[in-house]
């Protein structure tokens, strides 16, 4: 039994939107296929008056040069023990707040929820100055948890607001069902909601990856030696020692693509769960 064949019908403001969407898409992409491109190209060429798009006759020079100077590791080091501390921290805390204002009515609740939305207004410059006091009397520059104590204040009045709203998107029903089964609270929750709450969990660790990563501005304040450099701070100081001298260009892209590799990977391998993260957070309240 043949079909019959269903014909799209041509629709010149749908053909123009996706004309756009595919410009837009070029034009994001563009950088950071530049960025790979130069990273494999010598300076010679880069420095040509000549543009070379495709990266033909290059090599992994760069990388080499860039990963011979040994400072790389430590700086990566430095970043993944930050960024791991704050999210680890940020979504313990932010997990057991967002149960709380969702699942409990106590005094002081909206009191709570307004101071979460008003932290997040306060301008992170004017916030410097104190923060730097602070660190240094409890004797926390150049360290692992010092930095990572002004990330999680940071950061987790806004994943508490993500979970929140996965939080509440779970009906407790569901919980007293498998408490009618015979199961106790917390063996309702942990095999019920826990599972149900994976998706926000991680769009909310991915947010605070995000920021703890690529942050530069506090690092820069409380990081002052050059062995307790993050990523960022060591991609700058890379940028700075290559400026004395006449710029290798080639280097520097090199640096930076290292510098994004670990943010890929880690995109990767929770893309999944993002993506459904993402458009849950998006219907639910």
């Amino acid at each position: 039994m043949s079909h019959p064949t269903i014909r799209r019908r041509f629709r010149p403001g749908r053909a123009v939107l996706s004309a756009v969407a595919i410009l837009v898409a070029m034009g994001w992409a563009f950088p950071v296929y530049w960025m790979l491109n130069s990273a494999l190209l010598p300076n010679s060429v880069l420095t040509s008056t000549t543009p070379r798009f495709w990266p033909s006759g290059g090599s992994l020079d760069n990388f080499a040069a860039v990963l011979s100077q040994g400072s790389f590791l430590p700086a990566l080091g430095m970043s993944a023990a930050i960024t791991l501390t704050t999210v680890a921290v940020c979504l313990l805390f932010a997990f057991l707040a967002a149960l709380a204002i969702s699942r409990f009515k106590f005094r002081g609740r909206t009191s709570f929820v307004l101071a979460v939305l008003f932290i997040q207004m306060l301008p992170a410059e004017g916030l410097f100055i104190a923060q730097y006091k602070m660190m240094s009397t409890l004797n926390l520059l150049n360290s692992v948890i010092g930095v990572s104590i002004i990330y999680i204040a940071a950061v987790v009045p806004f994943t508490i607001w993500m979970l929140r709203g996965f939080v509440a998107g779970v009906p407790a029903e569901l919980e007293e069902a498998a408490m009618v089964d015979g199961c106790s609270r917390t063996q309702a929750f942990f095999r019920i909601t826990f599972p149900l709450l994976a998706p926000g969990l991680v769009a909310s660790g991915v947010y605070a990856f995000l920021q703890a990563w690529n942050e530069f501005t506090v690092a820069l304040v409380i990081l002052q030696k050059d062995e307790y450099r993050t990523l960022p701070l060591w991609l700058r100081g890379f940028v700075q020692a290559s400026a004395t001298r006449e710029t290798d260009w080639g280097q520097v892209m090199a640096a930076s693509t290292l510098v994004a590799v670990p943010v890929i990977i880690f995109f990767l391998i929770v893309q999944g769960r993002l993506t459904s993260g993402l458009v849950a957070g998006a219907v639910k309240g």
